[in-house]
């Protein structure tokens, strides 16, 4: 019931995959992607956050910043270093990382699926960061990170992946950050790509696991190209983007943890205590052990925080648990309502540990941490299908899909 189909990607020549490869641009600030940059001439950070070969002093929103972007893109194929398929493929992304693989199969989907719901989301976007993307897609005339999707597996897809990964060579193969090892195969094979279309065609929809803010981008890029080309047909490559698809029972939600910097009152602790049951840890990290337990870092101590059963409420959303920390501490006590905007909340993956939550308050930028619980894959598919939204950051998936790997043209200029 999705509709996939392969296209002609522009990627790296084999022996520069891991020097191109490069950290997504929305994971990394301008000063960190600049000094990435300065030491790799190849990283795909030239072209996704292209503010860094230009004056610091230049807003990474200006114009002069997504024309770099399309010029390095440019050039990039010019010396070589990206290469343009000649036929259609699809391409198998697999990532290990600490012992547990997920394997993907990088596709191109239909901005019509998205756009009827076939594609679901579970977050909000901001309007500036679509801006920031669509800006940088049409300048670029090419989807150049891919969205992350998963689905509902199914074995006959997963049979079609495995017999193509056993049975033929990587086209790469390395190791890059956090340890995460990257293996690409391509596939070519007439019969397989048809095989694998029919396949997704049974599948009943797509969820954006990563990348609400490219796909929106991706998909209002696409609409635009309809317009400026209304006689080029439904085939046309900018009806398309760039997506990796994912089984779901092959992903990991990590903890989204929230720092917070507001004034602690005396009895901040017995308000706490009135929708949770409060315990003194200590100085040892506690990192929550199920699902509404939550950690608290205050004043060098760890506590562990258990919800109340009278204070979760029944609906999909409301029982997340970073919903009942918001309804129970960051709103009643700390007055944060909107945690999209209030810049007396900020978010830590849980990738960075628990270690990071404690530097941030030790160090006194922020007073309080909380260490999440993360959601699961199924409230994630449950929240989408009933066409809900999560609170922001409630979800961290790892490992990061790189950037520079595969790149989509548009085929409009």
């Amino acid at each position: 019931m999705v509709n996939i189909r392969p296209f002609k990607a522009i990627r790296p020549i084999k022996n520069l995959a891991k020097k191109v490869a490069s950290l997504p641009y929305d994971v990394l600030n301008s000063e960190e992607a600049r000094e990435l940059g300065e030491v790799n001439k190849y990283s795909f950070l030239h072209i996704d956050k292209a503010e860094i070969d230009l004056d610091p002093k230049i807003s990474p929103y200006d114009p002069a910043v997504y024309q770099k972007a399309a010029d390095n893109l440019e050039q990039f194929e010019l010396d070589g270093w990206l290469g343009r398929e000649a036929n259609p493929a699809f391409y198998i992304y697999q990532l290990t990382m600490n012992g547990r693989p997920q394997t993907g199969l990088v596709v191109c989907t239909s901005i019509d699926d998205y756009t009827n719901g076939k594609i679901k989301k579970h977050e909000l976007t901001r309007e500036e960061k679509e801006l920031d993307r669509i800006r940088h897609v049409d300048a670029c005339d090419a989807n150049t990170s891919p969205i992350f999707l998963t689905y509902r597996g199914k074995e006959a897809i997963n049979t079609l992946v495995e017999s193509w990964v056993n049975e033929n060579e990587p086209e790469y193969d390395f190791e890059s950050f956090h340890g995460v090892q990257h293996k690409v195969w391509a596939i070519t094979d007439t019969y397989i790509l048809e095989d694998l279309s029919a396949a997704f065609s049974e599948v009943k929809a797509l969820y954006i696991a990563d990348g609400h803010h490219r796909t929106e981008s991706a998909v209002k890029v696409g609409l635009k190209r309809r317009e400026e080309f209304p006689d080029a047909g439904p085939e046309a490559e900018f009806n398309f983007f760039l997506s990796v698809v994912f089984p779901e029972e092959q992903l990991e939600i990590l903890d989204y943890n929230r720092v917070v910097n507001v004034p602690i009152e005396a009895d901040f602790l017995s308000k706490v205590a009135t929708s949770f049951d409060v315990e003194k840890v200590g100085k040892e990290a506690f990192k929550p052990e199920k699902q509404k337990q939550v950690g608290m870092y205050l004043d060098g101590n760890w506590y562990k925080l258990t919800a109340k059963s009278e204070v979760i409420p029944n609906d999909v959303i409301g029982q997340l648990d970073v919903s009942v920390l918001q309804s129970q501490i960051l709103t009643p006590i700390f007055g944060i309502k909107d945690i999209r905007r209030d810049n007396r909340i900020d978010f830590v993956g849980g990738i960075r540990g628990l270690e990071e939550l404690e530097r941030l308050v030790d160090n006194g930028s922020h007073s309080v941490a909380f260490a999440m619980y993360p959601p699961t894959m199924d409230d994630l598919l449950s929240v989408a299908d009933a066409a809900e939204i999560m609170p922001p950051k409630s979800t961290w998936f790892e490992p990061k899909l790189l950037s520079g790997l595969f790149v989509h043209d548009l085929e409009s200029k």
